[in-house]
């Protein structure tokens, strides 16, 4: 007797459903051999977690709607801010700072949205970094609530749920930004599939013919930048909660610009082009600064050159292209 056979539809949930709980799974394995391999670097493994939250929110305006910006660091800061602060005030459990985080960096984002994506190319671009020096400046000039130049100190959170305390070797610090990383991004994998993503791609592709089938561009823009937004601000968030402290480097100029790199190195339009981007040019950093303190910015350029001539996808390109081989040989 032969199996039945899946009706389409059934068929369509149950595969991006394995689609999510792989990528959330990669996640998870990769967070645990870095906890193992390296376990003396677990304060430097959880800043990388963080800032891949930036790198991916940055790539959900860029990736797949095509909005140009170099002021995203501005939804990130503003997040590690806002948890900081409510951490100093006297609110201490983890999980609410973070989801200060995603409320403030919402707001932000939508703010953000709500201008940006009114302009197109160059203006575009200017307007975004106008938003980010505008968040700078003021988090220089409300230096009562944020510290000013000295920075937002004294950020002390309670264990997780009462129960998993921060350790000085950024142990639980770590756990808790990994398995947060591997939720949302399990989460993304769906919401860039929802019928939502893929009309913010065709935005992106052709915004013209998006308006001429009916569809509303700008409401979806700005929607768009409010979730990168949440997610720009679950990474400020578990920065200020690891780091204990928020800067103004949070939110300046070049975090945007740096940012933007890592996205490019990994590979714009795909989640784990982000999250490649970032351990690849964020490991490299801290390797070659520590091994060639004078010279390690030309050799970071160095790599940004070869990524962009010979890679100009990214580092998902080059893998899927190693994967079509692969796969190639064994159909041989």
């Amino acid at each position: 007797m032969s199996a039945p056979i899946a009706h389409p539809a059934v068929r369509n949930r149950i595969v991006p459903l394995g689609i999510e709980l792989a990528h959330g799974l990669a996640i998870l394995v990769a967070g645990a051999l870095g906890y193992w391999l390296f376990p003396d670097d677990l304060a430097f493994l959880t800043r990388i977690v963080s800032l891949a939250f930036l790198v991916v929110s940055l790539d959900l305006v860029i990736g797949y709607c095509g909005v140009a910006t170099l002021g995203h660091a501005a939804l990130f800061g503003v997040a590690a801010y806002a948890a900081g602060i409510a951490c100093v005030r006297g609110v201490t459990e983890p999980v609410l700072l973070i989801g200060v985080g995603i409320v403030a960096g919402a707001v932000t984002g939508l703010l953000a949205g709500a201008l940006i994506t009114r302009f197109r190319g160059l203006p575009q671009l200017v307007i975004s970094i106008a938003f980010g020096q505008l968040v700078v400046a003021l988090a220089n000039k409300l230096s009562w609530l944020t510290g000013g130049s000295d920075g937002l100190s004294g950020i002390a959170p309670g264990p997780v749920f009462g129960l998993f305390a921060f350790d000085f070797h950024s142990r639980t610090g770590f756990i808790l930004s990994i398995c947060v990383l591997a939720f949302v991004i399990m989460l993304l994998a769906r919401f860039v599939r929802s019928p939502f993503g893929l009309m913010c791609r065709g935005i992106k592709d052709d915004d013209l013919r998006a308006r001429m089938i009916g569809a509303s561009v700008y409401p979806r823009l700005v929607i768009m930048y409010g979730v990168s937004g949440a997610v720009a601000g679950i990474g400020g968030a578990l920065n200020a909660i690891t780091a204990g402290v928020v800067g103004l480097d949070s939110v300046g100029f070049e975090r945007s610009a740096e940012a933007l790199v890592m996205l490019v190195l990994g590979g714009a339009g795909h989640l784990w082009g982000a999250v490649l981007g970032t351990m690849l040019f964020q490991g490299f950093e801290h390797i070659v600064s520590a091994a060639n303190p004078f010279h390690w910015m030309t050799l970071v350029g160095l790599l940004l050159i070869g990524i962009v001539l010979f890679a100009p996808q990214g580092l998902v390109q080059l893998v899927r292209a190693a994967w079509s081989r692969a796969s190639a040989r064994r159909v041989g």
